[in-house]
């Protein structure tokens, strides 16, 4: 029987439970328009909630802290936004429609009767959206920076904005110190909020408009369309061109403004299907809000785009635009001084090795070689891209993620001996063949409901080869449908093709069960061999001398049972053939794996590099580069006999040629086997390479 003390007990956790209200999502506006619009937002959709703060800094203060959950900012201020001590990510992007999609550009507008061009700049009047925005300070400055146009040695002796105050005659950059040049033609306080008329992209073509300055760095979609015939754009070959001649003519083009916030998948979501619930007028309009504008979101926003998982600060802004935003710091960095390279190593085995290299390496002095590490070639990557780590060596499939990325081919394994030393020697090419044993009686027709074996997700010959003619055949991309388990290292944990994946000799715990390094047992060529000469997979998808190099007395203990006789290659519309008859029978020839680096030390990588084997390249040397102990191919394939330097200019879709790349595009159809990395280095427009 329920007493009555019970009863109101429940009734009042009842009514706790009742009370308590659904998540919200905070959203951090910065002026008293930008919070009436919030506020009718949140009126009919009650998912939102407004939090107000002063400016741009202290919204991102206040998202850090859980206070609020979002904002959206501008390139300069996401860069800031991303910074340690706030950490916070782009998770949406505005897109502006055909015209530029989730990019813009960055233009000087100048009025038409006005008689001057870019380089003619130094001692007139400017006007900016704020004080380190995109497009109204951080591309103009360094625009003038890299034109020689505006002299500045550094912040060791002053800020850049001193350059800028002494370039220019007097200027309205809201956010700039107050009572300085660079407040000089603000109409209000100066702020870096709507409390400044002359604020943002509006603010600063209205401080144009009205005389007050003779020049406006804003955006593309900034002059409104019964205006354009009274502007025009300066270029920076030092002409001028129509408003709507951004395409040829702008300073740079730039990522879109994004939506910024915590890095919490589930808060992401939240945000994500809340805005995706509110009508487009709703949110891209300022109207009845005049005479501000661009409020939460910007006016000329089309809709909204969610950005891939893996995107951070970095990759959203893309390494040209971060470099910008560094020289307008100009630290001096004592490490770009260091005439050691700071190779990647992927996992623990290749960090053993390569720290072995870094001591061998500084014998008779300073270090040649110092490591860093990743625990995949994909963080290796981002490392080089974000100047932690300088160079790595990919297989094909990676030399194509890589230039996705921006990085470049700068040196290529040669596997010919012969060919060591001949500049003008064709690069080194291999097979990618499909192996199974013989008793199987397997034939390629026959492969359906098999189990596979692979050297990696994304690899070359083990991946983007076979399941590129696999994808031809079905025609769709579920490629479980046709093998019924696998391994394939680097596949999500709950993927059909991570079941037959054994990590490494742990019994409990095994972090390593299907990870892409070499702490997995199947992983590489030779993982993926052991993987069916252990009977966890029915064919094998490496390269043409694998089989080889472990049997016949080859190769690590685990390989000491195994005959190359036993094995044959089977590939479509043949019949199985030896081992040795690769020519014959195979599924693709491939280029040689590759030293990928950045484009601005390219030089010296090579330079190091090709120093270094001539140490270290020999069977005679103390130390050997393309040997390894412990394990097989780490940090280079043991089959290397040098390294041959890629032609300067080379870009990594003539590295990998036209049969590759139009096999790799195809296999990229199935967005889920494309690389985190590369979808979110291919997102923008305004970034993508090919």
């Amino acid at each position: 029987m329920t007493t009555p003390l019970l009863l109101a007990a429940l009734l009042t956790c009842l009514a706790t439970v009742i009370a308590v209200p659904a998540a919200r999502v905070k959203w951090c506006v910065k002026s008293q328009q930008e919070n009436l619009k919030c506020m009718n937002l949140a009126a009919t959709h009650p998912v939102f909630a407004c939090v107000v703060r002063q400016n741009t800094l202290e919204c991102i203060i206040a998202i850090e802290a859980g206070e609020a959950d979002a904002i959206t900012l501008d390139g300069g201020d996401i860069y800031l936004a991303g910074l340690k001590n706030y950490d916070l990510q782009p998770i949406i992007a505005e897109d502006y429609g055909p015209s530029s999609e989730t990019c813009y550009y960055a233009v000087a507008v100048v009025k038409k009767n006005s008689n001057f061009n870019i380089r003619d700049l130094k001692g007139k009047k400017s006007c900016h959206t704020g004080l380190g925005k995109s497009a109204g300070w951080n591309i103009p400055v360094g625009t003038l920076l890299s034109l020689g146009l505006l002299e500045w040695s550094g912040t060791e002796d002053s800020p850049v904005s001193e350059a800028v105050q002494n370039y220019f005659l007097a200027s309205c950059a809201p956010g700039a110190e107050r009572g300085s040049k660079l407040c000089q033609l603000c109409k209000d306080d100066c702020s870096r909020s709507q409390a400044e008329t002359y604020y943002d992209y509006s603010g600063a073509f209205q401080c144009l408009k009205d005389g007050v300055g003779q020049v406006a760095f804003v955006k593309h979609l900034t002059v409104p369309e019964n205006e354009k015939s009274d502007y025009e754009l300066l270029c920076k070959d030092n002409t001028r061109a129509a408003i709507d001649d951004y395409e040829r003519c702008h300073l740079a083009k730039v990522p879109a403004h994004a939506v910024v916030t915590r890095k919490d998948q589930a808060l992401a979501d939240l945000i994500w299907t809340s805005l995706t619930s509110v009508q487009e007028s709703q949110l891209f309009s300022s109207v009845g809000y005049e005479p501000a504008k661009n409020l939460i979101f910007k006016d000329s926003t089309t809709k909204l785009v969610r950005l891939p998982s893996s995107m951070n600060t970095f990759l959203y802004l893309g390494a040209e635009y971060v470099s910008i935003i560094h020289s307008l710091k100009r630290e001096r960095n004592p490490a770009s001084a260091s005439p050691a390279i700071k190779w990647c190593a992927v996992g623990s085995d290749e960090k053993t090795k390569c720290d072995e290299w870094s001591i061998f390496s500084a014998i008779n002095g300073a270090p040649a070689v110092e490591c860093q590490t990743a625990s995949t070639f994909e963080g290796c990557l981002g490392k080089i891209m974000r100047k932690d780590a300088d160079a790595v060596a990919v297989d094909g499939g990676q030399v194509y993620t890589a230039g996705k990325c921006g990085l470049v081919p700068a040196l290529v394994e040669q596997y010919d001996k012969g060919k060591c030393g001949n500049s003008g020697e064709s690069a080194s090419s291999y097979y990618a063949v499909a192996v199974v044993k013989k008793s199987s009686k397997l034939t390629w027709e026959k492969l359906r409901g098999k189990k596979s074996c692979h050297t990696g997700i994304g690899r070359t010959a083990g991946w983007n080869v076979p399941m590129g003619i696999i994808h031809e055949e079905l025609q769709h991309c579920n490629f479980s449908s046709f093998f019924s388990s696998g391994c394939a290292p680097g596949a999500s944990p709950d993927s059909t093709f991570c079941k037959q994946c054994v990590g490494s000799d742990k019994s409990v715990g095994d972090e390593a069960k299907c990870k892409a390094s070499a702490e997995e047992r199947y992983y590489g060529y030779a993982g993926a061999f052991r993987c069916l000469l252990e009977d966890a997979g029915d064919v094998a998808f490496i390269k043409h001398t694998t089989v080889q190099e472990n049997s016949g007395g080859n190769g690590p203990p685990w390989a000491s049972g195994a005959n190359t006789a036993d094995y044959e290659l089977i590939c479509p519309n043949k019949a199985p053939v030896e081992v040795s008859e690769y020519a014959s029978c195979h599924l693709a020839v491939v280029p040689a794996h590759a030293v990928v680096t950045r484009p601005d030390i390219r030089d010296k990588v090579v330079n190091v590099l090709l120093d270094q084997q001539i140490k270290f390249g020999s069977d005679t040397s103390d130390w050997k580069m393309f040997q390894s102990e412990t394990s097989k191919n780490l940090l280079f394939k043991d089959s290397t006999k040098c390294l041959q330097e890629v032609p300067l200019g080379t870009s990594f879709d003539k590295f990998l040629g036209p049969e590759y790349m139009n096999a790799i595009k195809s296999l990229r159809e199935c967005s889920e086997t494309t690389p985190e990395l590369e979808k979110a280095c291919s997102f923008h427009s305004c970034q993508r390479k090919n």
